[in-house]
């Protein structure tokens, strides 16, 4: 089970999976270039969504479909200085993105 972790020490954030930096995945989505955010809905949480999905996922047409849900439903909610998840509670609001609106293949 992966463990994702982020940490704000003054205007430095830190997100690691498993203890070693997370990929932001700008290769996928260039939301934002100065790095990841969390606990509101703006470019910087998008990343951050991103990012984890692309990573717990390992499917980037998985992640392009529901990481901006997963922002809404996760990324803004966390606590503004320190928060971890893990790969059962990633798992868990997947699970439940899907049953309120699943996505048609191939749209995004």
């Amino acid at each position: 089970m992966k463990r994702y972790a982020g940490r704000r020490q003054g205007y430095v954030v830190n997100v690691t999976v498993d203890g070693r930096r997370l990929n932001p995945r700008l290769d996928l989505w260039n939301h934002s270039p100065t790095g990841f955010e969390w606990g509101y809905g703006g470019s910087g949480p998008a990343q951050l969504a991103l990012a984890i999905l692309a990573d717990h996922c390992g499917d980037d047409e998985q992640a392009l479909n529901f990481y901006q849900r997963f922002k809404w439903a996760v990324i803004a909610e966390l606590p503004h200085r320190e928060w971890t998840l893990n790969s059962e509670d990633i798992d868990r609001v997947l699970h439940s993105l899907r049953e309120r609106e699943p996505v048609l293949e191939g749209v995004t």
